[in-house]
């Protein structure tokens, strides 16, 4: 089974998308100590590293994942984009876009058959030109660098219409030919709108369910439709929470139905207001039962202010989405488990690509590198 490490891991929304493709995930490195825990509770088998992908060096990850100089099949990562967001202050000097940088230089000192790196729009824009040039220029000689793609979620099957941008090179005698095109969306995947999306899930949701076990409630069982079959089946080896998949094979049991606190002023705004609709007090959106999810956004940590990001407002009632709502409108399967807080949750949920357009890139890797094999 071909191999790969995921750099900037977060809770797994690459690494989920690379072992449903075939890989196994060998490894993976997380900076932020929550993403870490839960990128290690969803990937048990994977080896995890706590450090700074800027202090780790190609031998150093060779040693932690257990793999023989030359044994890497993909190197693969999201690095931080909030220095790049549109919604950002978009510093050129950002301390964090020097991580786009690391993952080249990482790419280069491992030589990793190929490399999959995804970030968002903002990275294209010219006053990063240097950046990515000095970035690309590291591994220009040995890899075949394809234009970089952009992607929609949506279609790829996801209900968000997330936009992102993934760069994708590799080494030639690995691979037959790879072009852009091969990474088109698939054509058999019809869209899948917000009310499809959240089917099953309970709607009713109490404000004081605050707790991590108040948060896991039982869902009703979904007509088989290829939305529900790519959320509910497809459960790697290796990969998944013991105890989470239980509850939800054993008693259709679900994580992070935590509820929200709102003043009766805020009701009232929230029940008037209509689908696709943004209040003008809170920023939120209302979601539109026969459209897509607007991106979710990861909110900032803590040595950033620690603030929320604002969450749409479900279709059927007046009240901000849960974690499993948010989980499921980016695509993430139902026994997939995140942080016991809201917080935590939204902020992985908000930096994870989506696992359905993971996998279908990665598939497409995988496939290719049979080929030459």
């Amino acid at each position: 089974m071909p191999n790969i490490i995921d750099l900037f891991a977060g809770a797994g929304g690459l690494s989920l998308g690379a072992a449903r493709a075939g890989f196994k995930v060998v490894g993976a490195v997380e900076n932020d100590k929550y993403a870490f825990a839960a990128h290690k509770k969803n990937f048990p088998t994977s080896k995890h590293s706590n450090e700074d992908v800027a202090s780790l060096n190609g031998k150093q990850l060779f040693e932690f994942a257990g793999l023989k100089k030359g044994a890497l099949d993909g190197l693969i990562g999201g690095p931080p984009c909030q220095g790049f967001s549109n919604i950002g202050h978009r510093k050129a000097d950002d301390d964090r876009n020097e991580l786009f940088f690391h993952f080249f230089r990482l790419v280069k000192e491992t030589r990793a058959k190929f490399f999959l790196a995804e970030n968002v729009p903002g990275i294209l824009d010219e006053r990063y030109d240097t950046l990515r040039d000095k970035a690309l220029k590291l591994i220009k000689k040995d890899y075949i660098i394809l234009p970089p793609l952009r992607i929609i979620a949506s279609d790829y099957g996801a209900p968000t219409i997330r936009k992102r941008i993934f760069f994708i090179g590799y080494l030639s005698k690995y691979f037959s030919d790879l072009y852009e095109e091969s990474f088109a969306s698939p054509k058999n995947i019809s869209p899948v709108y917000v009310q499809d999306a959240l089917k099953g899930l309970p709607i009713e949701i109490d404000p004081d369910w605050q707790s991590e076990e108040n948060g896991w409630r039982q869902i009703e069982k979904r007509e088989s439709d290829c939305y529900a079959e790519r959320i509910t089946k497809h459960i790697p080896d290796g990969v998944g929470d013991v105890r989470s998949i239980d509850r939800y094979e054993s008693k259709n049991e679900v994580s992070g139905c935590l509820g929200t606190r709102h003043t009766p002023e805020v009701l009232k705004r929230y029940e008037a207001l209509g689908p696709g609709k943004r209040d003008k007090i809170s920023k939120a959106v209302k979601l539109d039962p026969t459209g897509f999810c607007p991106t979710l956004r990861a909110g900032t940590d803590i040595t950033r202010g620690k603030y929320q990001a604002v969450r749409p407002i479900h279709h059927l009632k007046p009240r901000v989405i849960t974690p499993r709502e948010g989980a499921r409108l980016q695509g993430f399967p139902d026994w997939f488990h995140f942080d016991r807080t809201k917080w935590h949750s939204f902020r992985q949920i908000g930096n994870s690509v989506s696992p359905l357009v993971s996998e279908s890139l990665l598939k497409t890797i995988i496939d290719h590198l049979r080929e030459a094999d």
